[in-house]
């Protein structure tokens, strides 16, 4: 592609005030409409500052500067209530520990009401029995400068805060998030993962159609620890958490019989199709286990350890090399039912927990890119604005059906929101007149059908 006149034969004017550069925020917003309900005690108009900083967040604001850049062309035609980045800079400062859980508990009712709209956001199959997965996992967001509340050096060595999210999915669904919480760079992992464990699955059992669904937390080995899984089963959920090679967990596995291995589908395995198995080096197996024996008996958890072994391709300096000398093992433990996930099934569920890492990274990419406040409860509120961003955008992607409907949050801003368009009127109506031979018309349009807005 060339330009078909020279740079000189071409001028520019910002002069026109009826153009808009995101009308995909028209059909986007209005999904939000009626449903951000926020405390009235945080200021003068905390929903409309709120829904402004959300609005910035679809539009792709990665700071409160940003924002502003909804205050353009005929924007003030369409919405109202457009706050100014200072002013949002001072609402979000303003915030306390309370008012952040507040905002926790508006992210909640937001995403039951978008779920409500939108059945397949977070769909449930009535003709099975399958779980529905809520997946927990923290991630480092880098910060700069010596100024930041709670900024430090966590396990990853990198400067910056923790956000701990928990997303639910179900086999036919992307995942959105369910609870979030920001912590100081330097906590561990598990630090209050118990309280937003419960918190998530309180929130996933007020979804449509989830009051009685079987719920499984799926986790690393960072959360195998008694505050975590009894804070899921206390909720009413199942686990599937990875385990650390304790001396406790290496008996569990020297117990395992021989004959109890069974190959699994892994890298670089073939299915031999006259005896139906596969030829694989990796297999699974699963023993009775007890979690937490060295706490008093009635904080005991039983269970099954779900262990799956490839062999040592390290071979060791060693005489006479035993057991784990030869293989290495990755051991989960889970409470599962094993008339849903047999131990084969388990092994390849619990490694489908890594599609939470797809969200960090989508949200690290979007509104998360940085942490925009030195003050620890502003960005604490940012985070969770950012959250109900992400599943709102999940929203409207969802709605366009296809291929948006697990796209990233980069892909549904440039083809849904990212599009121009200049404001008429006729007939005591706005009409907003949008480029010909757009790609993605039809997914826009469904949208727009969506939020009943007529053609």
């Amino acid at each position: 592609m060339q330009l078909l006149h020279t740079p000189a034969a071409i001028s520019i004017s910002f002069d026109d005030p009826n153009l808009i550069s995101t009308a995909g925020l028209v059909p986007t917003m209005a999904l939000a409409e009626d449903r951000l309900t926020v405390p009235t005690d945080k200021g003068a108009n905390p929903g409309a500052k709120i829904t402004t900083l959300i609005a910035g967040m679809v539009a792709g604001a990665d700071s409160i500067d940003d924002i502003d850049a909804l205050r353009h062309g005929g924007m003030h035609r369409l919405f109202d209530w457009i706050y100014a980045p200072s002013t949002l800079g001072s609402f979000l400062r303003a915030f306390t520990f309370g008012h952040v859980r507040q905002l926790d508990a508006v992210a909640s009712r937001f995403l039951v009401g978008l779920a409500t709209q939108a059945p397949a956001l977070v769909p449930v199959d009535a003709s099975t029995s399958d779980y529905v997965f809520i997946d927990v996992d923290d991630t480092i967001i880098k910060v700069h400068g010596h100024q930041k509340q709670g900024a430090g050096f966590g396990y990853s060595g990198i400067r910056g805060l923790n956000a701990l999210l928990a997303t639910v999915t179900t086999p036919e669904s992307a995942p959105v998030v369910v609870a979030q919480r920001l912590r100081k760079g330097s906590c561990g992992s598990p630090r209050g993962a118990g309280r937003l464990i419960a918190d998530a699955v309180a929130t996933t059992r007020r979804l449509p159609g989830m009051e009685d669904e079987k719920i499984l937390l799926r986790a690393d080995s960072a959360f195998y620890g008694h505050p975590s899984i009894s804070a899921a089963i206390k909720a009413g959920a199942d686990v599937s958490v990875t385990v650390r090679m304790t001396p406790n967990v290496k008996k569990a596995i020297a117990q395992v019989p021989d004959d109890a291995w069974q190959t699994i589908k892994y890298t670089n395995a073939i299915f031999d199709e006259d005896t139906g198995r596969w030829i694989s080096v990796a297999e699974v197996a699963e023993i009775p286990f007890t979690a937490f024996t060295s706490r008093k008996k009635t904080d005991h958890i039983p269970g099954l350890l779900v262990v799956r072994r490839i062999p040592e391709l390290n071979n060791k300096d060693v005489d006479q090399p035993g057991l784990f000398d030869l293989h290495r093992f990755h051991a989960v433990f889970t409470t599962a039912d094993p008339g849903i996930l047999d131990t084969v099934a388990a092994d390849k569920t619990h490694r489908q927990h890594a599609i939470i890492e797809q969200v960090n990274a989508d949200v690290k990419a979007s509104a998360l890119a940085h942490m925009p406040s030195g003050v620890f409860t502003a960005n604490s509120a940012w985070l969770v604005c950012a959250v109900m961003a992400f599943n709102l955008t999940r929203t409207a992607g969802v709605i366009a059906a296809g291929a948006m409907a697990r796209a990233t949050t980069a892909t549904i801003r440039r083809k849904l929101v990212a599009v121009p368009a200049r404001i008429a009127r006729s007939a005591r109506r706005l009409i907003l007149h949008l480029p010909r031979n757009w790609r993605w018309e039809t997914q826009w349009s469904r949208l727009c059908d969506h939020g009943r807005l007529p053609p």
